[in-house]
């Protein structure tokens, strides 16, 4: 096949993939197969094809939006310009964009909960930590316009000096979005409703994702900072919550996720998209359950048990 028909072939493809279907999304990049939150990781969601490409972002001392979990540098995920472990989280914040060039986020902690946690994950030695207008460049250089971008607002409501307040951390954000043109294909999702609220004030047309846990280590629910406001004892249930702020999606972390509350969600006109789904039977069972989209660390799992359910699945770049 030519490269001329090769494309063709992939751009039918992708307008075939609706927008309604089903989305998959890869929980940083590929975390389960590759660095998370890196380059070599987005690329890898792409070639297995997903729908949605997850990530999180912070702002550092120079005002450049970089793609990172963690409002730190963390122990577990980082080298620093020696080439050994680094020991003390330090603020992203803190660091000029050159200077974090200096830091290697190219594989995993050998012995740590987390490399034995991600025990699939290639390093990919020598990877640095990418802006947010890198990741775009990657997609346009790939070609994948069908692909959509779920942008979390990394705040630190435990150590509020780690991270700009929510007004210049969503200004700086949508500054970014804005020059690349991806307006339309963006979403941004928070665990600090504030962002959210500052997103849709500064640009209504995109869609916002209001994320939730709750588990027995708690729940962000608790906090009136983290929800803007919005309480359970005044709306009764989180879909409820989630409409009267104004957002797009629900997020829950899958294990909270019940049949009574996704189905008040769709009725309020909600999407649902939980997070973090691995295991084949949870991707099943959630499927199953009727949600909208499943982010996942494998998302070449996903793909598999939508494959093996004849749902229709996102382009993957060749």
């Amino acid at each position: 096949m030519t490269t001329l028909r090769r494309l063709l072939a992939f751009s039918l493809a992708a307008l075939a993939f609706s927008a309604n279907a089903f989305d998959l999304q890869g929980h940083r990049g590929a975390r389960g197969l590759l660095p998370e939150n890196t380059l070599p990781a987005f690329e890898r969601a792409l070639r297995i094809g997903v729908t949605t490409l997850e990530m999180d972002v912070g702002i550092t001392a120079d005002g450049v939006v970089v793609v990172s979990h963690d409002p730190v540098l963390n122990p577990d995920l980082v080298r620093g310009p020696d080439g050994q472990w680094i020991t003390t989280p330090l603020a992203i914040r803190e660091l000029t964009h050159a200077q974090l060039q200096a830091y290697d986020v190219g594989r995993l902690r050998p012995g740590s909960a987390y490399a034995n946690t991600f025990s699939r994950q290639q390093p990919v030695d020598g990877t640095r930590m990418p802006t947010l207008a890198s990741v775009f460049e990657l997609v346009k250089k790939l070609g994948a316009g069908h692909v959509r971008f779920d942008i979390e607002t990394k705040m630190d409501l435990r150590n509020p000096a780690n991270t700009p307040e929510p007004q210049p951390f969503v200004e700086a954000l949508l500054k970014v979005v804005r020059a690349a043109g991806m307006e339309e294909r963006v979403m941004v999702q928070s665990f600090d409703w504030r962002t959210l609220q500052a997103v849709q004030k500064a640009a209504p047309r995109i869609p916002t994702v209001y994320l939730t846990t709750q588990s027995e280590r708690g729940s962000n629910l608790d906090s009136p900072v983290a929800t803007a406001g919005f309480t359970l004892a005044e709306h009764r249930t989180i879909p409820a919550m989630v409409k009267a702020a104004g957002g797009h999606v629900w997020s829950p972390n899958f294990q909270a996720l019940t049949a009574v509350e996704l189905k008040q969600a769709h009725s309020l006109g909600l999407k649902v998209i939980p997070w973090t789904v691995n295991d084949p039977a949870d991707i099943e069972r959630l499927i199953a359950l009727g949600v909208d989209g499943i982010i996942s660390d494998y998302p070449d799992r996903v793909r598999t048990v939508m494959q093996r359910r004849g749902m229709p699945l996102p382009p993957a770049i060749k």
